[in-house]
């Protein structure tokens, strides 16, 4: 049986929302946050903040490892961004913030892992999927570069097999007649599917596939069909997990309004293939809106330690 763990933020307009944050489901549906909705992990390099988490389980060494944007709104914005977002996007950090842990609840040290070149602005959105035919970790992100003078962002990515060493980054999906930020890639039946948020035509999340990891990729158009109801602009991060059943779901997070309106919706699909989703907000609980981040099948002795752990133990670094 599948239990799960949900790695997150929370969009506040204080430090401690852009923070690391845990919550556990045994099936997918209802959710409880850990550490009484508090932070687990805490980012005091780079920005001092973190967003846009992803959580991965080495298949080699059973080690789990987060990586998260190294960026801070509460502090950056105010101070070194002057308010701008195109400043972050071009004068950003190149590094991902960087956590391990062997159990889940014991956990290193946040370092910064420098990926991108000079070329590159700011590195956001992680993301990672173990590449069977380079068996290898694929390690992708949102940035803007240099090469096109900074204008539309594009889905760049490099390989790891240790999580130590990383190779050259390169462009792994560029949208021709649009920006794409805040990928997620998944296999099902052989299949590499993307999930993306395209900032115009459409201004709505899409859903691109390929034969491989890397690409190339096609756009699916029954997931275009399911998204149409959404109203444009006002979705991002898209994150899937499948469930015990087969089904996929697919949370995204929802910015259209200020403050705690904001956060993930779930929507259900019996195959990425159909990409039939559908919204779900009936089925599922949540203890408060959360940020975009990432979901980890884990199991229930896994589940059974992140509930028993007591997260007072754990540092407040502001």
């Amino acid at each position: 049986m599948k239990n799960y763990l949900f790695v997150h933020f929370r969009e506040t307009t204080s430090p401690e929302g852009e923070q690391v944050y845990f919550a556990i489901s045994r099936d997918g549906f209802c959710w409880e946050a850990l550490n009484g909705g508090a932070p687990i992990l805490w980012a005091y390099y780079g920005d001092r903040g973190v967003r846009d988490m992803t959580i991965v389980r080495d298949r080699n060494t059973g080690r789990f490892h987060i990586f998260a944007t190294d960026l801070s709104l509460s502090y950056g914005m105010r101070g070194r961004y002057a308010h701008s977002w195109a400043n972050i996007r071009r004068h950003g950090s190149k590094a991902l913030a960087h956590w391990q842990s062997d159990d889940l609840v014991h956990w290193t040290e946040e370092e910064l892992i420098t990926l991108g070149d000079e070329g590159f602005g700011c590195l956001w959105a992680p993301d990672i999927i173990y590449d069977p035919e380079h068996e290898d970790y694929l390690l992708h992100w949102s940035s803007a570069h240099a090469e096109n003078d900074y204008g539309p962002m594009a889905i760049y990515c490099c390989r790891t097999k240790d999580f130590i060493t990383y190779s050259a980054p390169k462009l792994l999906y560029r949208k021709e007649d649009g920006p794409v930020i805040d990928s997620a890639m998944y296999e099902e039946d052989g299949k590499y599917y993307m999930f993306l948020k395209s900032e115009h035509t459409p201004a709505n999340l899409i859903l691109v596939k390929g034969d491989h990891a890397d690409g190339p990729f096609t756009r699916v158009p029954a997931f275009d069909e399911a998204m149409s109801v959404l109203t444009s602009g006002k979705y991002e991060a898209p994150t899937a997990v499948q469930l015990d059943d087969g089904r996929w779901c697919m949370f995204t997070d929802y910015y259209g309004v200020a403050g705690a309106g904001q956060g993930y919706v779930p929507f259900v699909a019996d195959s990425l293939a159909k990409a039939n989703f559908v919204r779900s907000d009936a089925a599922f609980s949540f203890p408060y809106g959360f940020k975009h981040g990432t979901i980890l099948t884990i199991t229930p002795e896994e589940y059974d330690r992140m509930a028993a752990h007591n997260w007072a133990d754990v540092p407040d670094l502001r």
